[in-house]
């Protein structure tokens, strides 16, 4: 069984042209002005126009109204809308309905509780992505690239009905145990393979895909 990778958060060519050739399925371009991560729609038609077909494009938004999805599905062109916000299902049949993309719902887990959004969200998303929610005490913190694992046991009997990836925390060292854990058929690594905030290690990014590889190998 394989896995497929996804290098969030690209925000230069170094990074882009790491992840491709170590294989990631998908490249995350983010348009969150709060994120370190962050991308002009300038920048972003600059590095989507270097993606090699066979790779998809992300764009990440959170809470976005339809005048700024209009500009990045028509700058960036994505394969995939991924939301990382609090959209509720009738945003996403919204958004579905109008750009004729698929759409990714993040879902942050704390708790077996917040796994309840599965049964709601699998009906209307085409992807799911597990994400760690973060703490009330964790001040200023992003709704997601936190670097912060949350409980994979969680995930076991938990697992869509549709296609989802797994992110929270990940780096080379766990993602094999948090593949092996869950069973998750892709993953998405944004802090994990950075050397500082936004920016993205090359030697990290490839011993990260390595190692999802690998363990996707042995499962």
């Amino acid at each position: 069984m394989t896995v497929r990778v996804k290098i969030c958060g690209i925000t230069d060519e170094t990074a882009l042209k790491a992840a491709v050739s170590a294989g990631a399925s998908y490249l995350g371009f983010v348009f969150f002005e709060k994120s370190a991560r962050h991308l002009t729609l300038e920048k972003a038609a600059a590095l989507a126009a270097q993606v090699p077909d066979g790779v998809l494009k992300v764009s990440l938004t959170v809470n976005a109204a339809d005048a700024m999805l209009d500009a990045i599905v028509e700058t960036l062109k994505p394969d995939l809308l991924q939301l990382h916000g609090s959209e509720p299902p009738e945003r996403l049949s919204e958004i579905k309905a109008r750009y004729g993309l698929p759409v990714m719902k993040a879902i942050a887990v704390g708790g077996p509780e917040d796994l309840e959004a599965v049964a709601i969200y699998q009906k209307v998303a085409d992807l799911l992505l597990f994400d760690a929610k973060p703490p009330k005490s964790m001040a200023g913190a992003l709704p997601g690239g936190n670097g912060l694992v949350f409980d994979w046991s969680l995930i076991a009997g938990n697992r869509p009905d549709i296609p989802w990836m797994l992110s929270g925390g990940l780096d080379a060292d766990n993602v094999g145990e948090a593949v092996r854990m869950t069973g998750a058929p892709a993953v998405d690594v944004s802090t994990g393979v950075e050397s500082a905030p936004g920016r993205k290690d090359p030697e990290r990014i490839r011993a990260f895909c390595k190692a999802a590889f690998g363990a996707a190998e042995r499962r």
